[in-house]
């Protein structure tokens, strides 16, 4: 089974396009409107993609879930950040000798995760 991409209703689609494109490095494949009041926009590559609802509608964030993205520093990514006026969310943690990551929230709430394997 494969898993074809992760769905994250959003309070602003430009704003939320703009992050993930420019904060996380996903690329953009393609946006359209689904209905009078949706807009439906995908971004990615090869095995990891997002695809980013604006419905109107209040997203409902679960506060226990979150997406993990690899990068190869955090110092790096957490300067980048810093750069960016991003604040972080949690961490950095180091749960054992081999991984480290801390958190952000996207425009919307969403949990996300930097993870650098050492």
């Amino acid at each position: 089974m494969k898993l074809c991409w992760v769905t994250i209703t959003v309070n602003d689609m430009e704003e939320s396009l703009n992050f993930y494109q420019n904060i996380i490095g996903l690329p953009f494949i393609q946006s359209f409107q689904a209905g009078p009041e949706v807009q439906i926009s995908f971004l990615g590559d090869k095995e990891t993609k997002i695809e980013l609802i604006c419905n109107g509608k209040k997203p409902q964030i679960g506060q226990d879930i979150s997406l993990g993205f690899e990068v190869p520093s955090i110092d790096e990514k957490i300067q980048f950040l810093k750069e960016q006026q991003i604040a972080l969310h949690s961490g950095p943690f180091q749960p054992n000798p081999h991984t480290k990551f801390f958190f952000i929230l996207d425009p919307s709430g969403v949990k996300i995760q930097f993870v650098e394997t050492i």
